[in-house]
């Protein structure tokens, strides 16, 4: 629904609210589930038809492109990343394509696909929330799969009980066990929690910034007002649309880093 048939608040709402099935717990949101799952089968798709039609002569524009992502991938890994694990640069490749294309829906008018969504359900009504990373479950599920890789690859590397000394004796030495244990605890949920809630939380605000230069168009910009703000909306949905494509493009990079220098840490039979 646009702003003009709703009041500011009512706007907000209906486009930060997720379309969903059940309760609690076991609530199921729809939209980011389907677009998350749509946004992975295009690069999946991507990929396997350019592997297809790769050229080694002379490569075409996209393929070069492709190339030079790989390599940017390819030495961030080599540059943070201790020795060799061949999981670590396709995870790390995945991460990066997957959470900018998530993060690039932030770039559609907030309006267009909610719209088409409602004339195709017959339901002016439905919520369709068109960006996954403004969900936190999102980014909660992410992180705490990169968090499950940290603690496999901590107990495959240095043992149970090397794992276990980090947590006894890491960072006071062994007359502060308790206060080791705490500390170490901390400092491993901060590694899930500070990948999820700093991708949601920038991602949320950006999502809130473009609803907000929306509402100028569709509450202000009636009759005569139109000639000035109609132009000023355009002005600055320009400017932050450019401004936050930096945004969307440092978050992805800032995950996949962060991504590979915590597990390069589970790798460091040292730390």
């Amino acid at each position: 629904m646009s702003a003009e048939k709703m009041g500011t608040v009512e706007y907000i709402q209906h486009h930060l609210t997720n379309n969903h099935i059940g309760e609690g717990f076991w609530t199921f949101n729809l939209d980011t589930i389907a677009i998350s799952i749509m946004i992975g089968l295009v690069i999946v798709f991507t990929a396997a038809r350019l592997g297809k039609q790769l050229e080694t002569g002379k490569p075409g524009g996209f393929q070069n492109f492709v190339e030079s992502i790989l390599d940017f991938v390819a030495t961030n890994v080599r540059d943070a990343f201790p020795g060799h694990n061949p999981l670590i640069a396709p995870l790390a490749l995945t991460i990066f394509l997957w959470v900018w294309l998530m993060n690039f829906m932030d770039l559609i008018p907030v309006d267009l696909l909610p719209l088409l969504f409602q004339v195709i359900t017959g339901d002016e009504h439905a919520h369709l929330k068109v960006v996954p990373t403004t969900d936190l479950n999102t980014t909660l599920a992410m992180s705490l799969t990169v968090f499950v890789l940290i603690l496999f690859y901590n107990v495959k590397i240095k043992g149970v009980w090397g794992f276990t000394k980090m947590f006894l004796f890491h960072p006071f030495g062994k007359f502060f066990i308790p206060v080791n244990i705490v500390m170490t605890f901390i400092e491993e949920i901060s590694k899930p929690l500070s990948l999820a809630l700093r991708l949601f939380g920038n991602m949320f605000a950006g999502e809130l910034v473009f609803l907000l230069i929306a509402l100028i168009g569709g509450t202000l910009a009636v009759g005569a007002a139109a000639l000035f703000w109609a132009p000023l909306q355009v002005l600055l949905d320009l400017g932050w649309l450019i401004f936050h494509l930096l945004v969307i493009t440092l978050q992805a990079f800032i995950f996949m880093v962060l991504t590979i220098v915590y597990l390069g840490m589970a790798h460091d039979e040292g730390h």
